[in-house]
């Protein structure tokens, strides 16, 4: 298998981690289709550098929680490049609180995002994605450390996790792999948000190499599930984090 002539449909990819994994893949030589929500700016200079570095760029507006501007997404990719090989399901926020604390917006914000918007891109995946195809979901290594505060995001991780077991067995025949990257605590603007620079100090120093994890890290994870040495992977979940886990 070659990427060439490949087509990856990355969500949430404007900035931070799926910005970093749809440079690697076009890099790669996948045709990379940039879904953002309200991020038009910065996809669309995502998409030019792509292209400036001889890559191939498309930008998509899409919210995954809605199924119908999930199904144009990939109507237009399907129209633009005839079909999509490769989905990356990176669309995320994160809002923290106790269980007590957690207020229904934050509830329902976060499963909206990170657990019905995969499941509606996951739907059309399973239907539409060609054969040979890889599905690539971002879970997180908070499940497995369970730090207060994280339930909700977890809980919303925990249900992407069951999702990527489940659907590596429901494609079976199709050549279609199923996968979960689990990143630990990662530089980007979702996670260091709001944190003091102490709790950051202290969440870098877990891992036994001493350091945040950085987008590229994740982007290079993602791009061997997503290239020709990932194709005996499946149903599994490769939690990038350094060791902290």
């Amino acid at each position: 298998m070659s990427n060439e002539n490949r087509v990856a449909l990355v969500t949430g990819a404007s900035r931070g981690i799926g910005a970093a994994i749809a440079e690697r893949l076009a890099a790669d030589g996948h045709t990379v289709v940039i879904n953002y929500a309200g991020r038009a700016g910065e996809a669309e200079a995502l998409a030019a550098k792509i292209e400036k570095a001889g890559g191939h760029a498309l930008t998509a507006q899409a919210d995954v929680s809605d199924p119908q501007a999930v199904a144009r997404m990939w109507d237009a990719a399907e129209a633009a490049f005839g079909g999509v090989d490769v989905l990356v399901n990176n669309a995320g926020v994160m809002r923290l609180a106790t269980l007590a604390e957690a207020d229904d917006a934050l509830v329902d914000g976060q499963i909206a995002i990170n657990l019905k918007g995969p499941i509606n891109t996951m739907r059309l995946a399973a239907r539409r994605l060609r054969e040979g195809g890889r599905i690539i979901n971002l879970s997180s290594s908070v499940v497995g450390l369970y730090q207060p505060t994280y339930g909700v995001y977890a809980a919303t991780k925990a249900g992407i996790e069951a999702l990527t077991h489940v659907l590596a067995r429901e494609l079976r025949g199709r050549n279609i792999t199923v996968n979960a990257v689990a990143p630990g605590p990662t530089a980007t603007a979702l996670f260091l948000d709001g944190k003091p620079q102490q709790a950051v100090d202290a969440l870098a120093k877990l891992a036994p190499l001493e350091r945040l994890g950085q987008p590229e890290d994740i982007a290079n994870t993602v791009a061997f599930l997503a290239g020709p040495d990932g194709g005996w992977i499946n149903g599994q979940v490769l939690r990038a984090n350094g060791g902290i886990i």
